[in-house]
């Protein structure tokens, strides 16, 4: 049975993340509830945009983040990324971030210096992962993943190719390592690429068109929309007439109470309020801005 869409989202109207990254936040804005698409709690998107030549490292200065994951996914310029832990790393075009704050980290994102200098196309993901509440409180850690490290599915007839950022896809595993069951794939699908696969019925699916457009399970979907599917059925069926670039999420929802407040993530009021105790008595270590 296939896994029918809930709906088609167009791109919400954009704002600023710092004056590095410009983006449309997909969710929770829409739904105004904040399980909808658990254990992904927001995922704000940076459509394809240009960026002129800076000696300006555009991006986000130094700000805190505890109980869950900031996941950034790049397809065109490069980021920098550095935090509280000791971690850092470039991402660039196919590569992906993947913090876990969990009990607290300080840091910072912005344009990598020579992507600033130069100045062209630019576009990202950022998701926030839930944490369930027996992990909110564990170990910080930092996984720098490149496209070349990532599990690679290839379409018998030559038509595209899937990278499996986590997860598995048709016995292809991932390269990230998650606390609570997530598939998420980046597809490069040539022109008539036709495709089918399975999730989980009780897993929150949702698919971002990042270029072009393709035909979900019967419905068109165009560039920089965001097909939300029903918790009913498994199968997907895509086809493409000239090709698209797409992102697919999809995981088992964490059934916990959520409380999200600024930059923290946690399970009750209590907790937040926690946080900016440790937050404000140094417990989140030190990062210059």
């Amino acid at each position: 049975m296939k896994k029918s869409i809930e709906k088609v989202i167009a791109p919400p109207a954009p704002h600023m993340v710092g004056d590095g990254f410009r983006v449309h936040n997909f969710f929770p804005g829409p739904y105004g509830e904040l399980k909808r698409m658990s254990p992904f709690f927001m995922m704000d998107y940076n459509a394809k945009i240009e960026f002129p030549p800076s000696e300006h490292q555009r991006g986000v200065g130094v700000h805190p983040h505890r109980g869950f994951e900031t996941v950034t996914l790049a397809y065109h310029g490069k980021v920098a990324h550095h935090d509280s832990a000791g971690n850092s790393g470039i991402i660039g075009e196919g590569d992906v971030q993947w913090m876990t704050a969990a009990s607290g980290v300080l840091h910072k994102e912005y344009h990598e210096k020579e992507f600033a200098r130069k100045g062209g196309s630019f576009q990202m993901v950022q998701l926030w992962v839930n944490l369930p509440a027996k992990d909110k409180m564990s170990q910080p850690k930092y996984q720098a993943i490149t496209s070349a490290q990532m599990g690679k599915y290839a379409l018998p007839d030559g038509k595209g190719q899937i990278d499996v950022v986590a997860g598995t896809f048709k016995d292809v595993k991932g390269a990230a390592s998650t606390f609570t069951p997530i598939h998420v794939y980046n597809l490069y699908l040539k022109g008539g690429a036709k495709l089918d696969f399975e999730l989980p019925e009780n897993f929150n699916t949702g698919i971002l068109v990042l270029e072009g457009e393709a035909v979900l399970n019967d419905k068109t979907v165009t560039q920089d929309h965001f097909a939300l599917f029903k918790n009913s059925g498994t199968e997907i069926h895509i086809e493409t007439g000239d090709g698209a670039k797409l992102l697919v999420l999809s995981g088992e929802p964490i059934n916990e109470p959520v409380v999200a407040y600024g930059p923290f993530l946690m399970n009750t009021k209590q907790e937040i309020i926690q946080a900016y105790e440790d937050l404000n008595n140094g417990k989140f270590g030190q990062l210059e801005d």
